[in-house]
């Protein structure tokens, strides 16, 4: 199996339309019709991760971040970056990152924190915008299954946990072929009436390319009569960060050794205690300060995240428990959640999971 095969594999569960638009997904380097020798799954994709997948006859990286973010001018080796990057190269290793695809997803980074939390009912944080389209179309009723069967096939109609979701109204359609046309039924330079159902369903606009494509080849008209509507609905089941709730309410002080023993910390840094009970908590792995007020919004009694800054701390108002358990310890169950993925995926090759440490934070205690 090719690395280009390996990887559209992934993407059918991890599409990399989820990600953000600043960041940097993908197939960072590699040549795309290698075959794949074996998976290294692991954090960051550096030096002495290249080495373990030297090591271990893989020659294709599966990554959370992107150890190519903002653009290379040139590969000397200079930085630890260029460093990881020249030595895959030169071994024929390719390096594939998933990051902020996997951040948006609802079985993501953030679905790992709140079940090791334990938390129930859980729901997206910030949930995406602007993301979701509505098709309808125009169908001669005798063919409105078929054309149904390649939308649903094509991945329209997914809403949440459902799927070939569709609304169907029936009505009466006029149509006049004229010079040129090749109509499916009726006569040039006479006006037809035929029985049609309009189909209605929902998408994510990354897939609409493939939609239109899928309708257009079931349906039976030489000219398909549809309208696509951009939606001002959010997607509940794609975004940043998640928020849910313990199965009891916790004082303070608990919650903070509850999340330390979880988690494993040395340290938890936290804002100012309020005397009230933890019950809703929200998550945002990595660096989340950007999700404090949407964590407020929500009413959320505590909020767990990485990179806090100190003026971040005071947006708490006295009406949220902000703690910052580091960057990398929000994310540590990401390598062992691609690797469960790909490993049931993949079962002709070796997956391995890294053990090398890219955490670059360390604290003396």
């Amino acid at each position: 199996m090719t690395i280009s095969e390996v990887i559209s594999k992934i993407e059918t569960r991890i599409p990399l339309q989820q990600a953000e638009d600043f960041d940097n997904v993908g197939l960072l380097c590699g040549v795309p019709t290698r075959n794949v020798s074996g998976i290294l799954v692991c954090h960051d994709a550096l030096e002495n991760v290249i080495d373990e997948a030297i090591e271990k006859n893989c020659n294709l990286i599966v990554c959370f971040h992107p150890i190519i973010f903002s653009g290379l001018k040139s590969l000397t080796g200079k930085n630890y970056v260029e460093r990881a990057v020249l030595k895959a190269i030169e071994n024929k290793i390719a390096i594939y990152a998933i990051h902020t695809a996997w951040d948006n997803d609802f079985f993501g980074v953030n679905a790992g924190i709140c079940n090791h939390l334990g938390l129930k009912n859980i729901k997206i944080l910030q949930p995406k915008k602007n993301n979701l389209k509505q098709l309808t179309v125009f169908v001669p009723k005798d063919h409105s299954e078929q054309v149904k069967e390649a939308l649903f096939s094509a991945g329209a109609g997914n809403i949440g946990f459902y799927d070939e979701c569709s609304f169907t109204l029936n009505g009466s359609g006029t149509f006049r072929p004229i010079e040129g046309s090749n109509p499916f039924s009726g006569q040039q330079n006479i006006r037809e009436n035929a029985d049609e159902n309009m189909i209605s369903v929902i998408f994510e606009d990354y897939k609409q390319g493939q939609i239109i494509s899928a309708m257009k080849s079931a349906h039976p008209y030489e000219e398909v009569a549809h309208q696509i509507y951009n939606l001002d609905n959010e997607n509940q089941h794609s975004g940043l960060g998640m928020y849910g709730e313990l199965d009891e309410e916790m004082d303070e002080k608990d919650f903070l050794k509850f999340v330390k023993e979880k988690f494993n910390l040395e340290i938890i840094k936290h804002s100012d205690f309020n005397n009230k009970k933890i019950k809703r908590v929200g998550v945002l792995g990595g660096s989340g300060a950007s999700g404090i007020k949407s964590a407020l919004s929500k009413k959320c009694d505590a909020y767990l995240t990485g990179d806090i800054k100190y003026h971040d701390y005071f947006l708490a108002e006295s009406k949220m428990l902000i703690c910052d358990i580091g960057h990398y310890e929000s994310e540590q169950f990401v390598t062992q959640q691609l690797f469960e993925i790909l490993s049931q995926k993949f079962t002709t090759f070796a997956i391995s999971k890294s053990n090398e440490k890219t955490n670059p934070v360390n604290y003396f205690l």
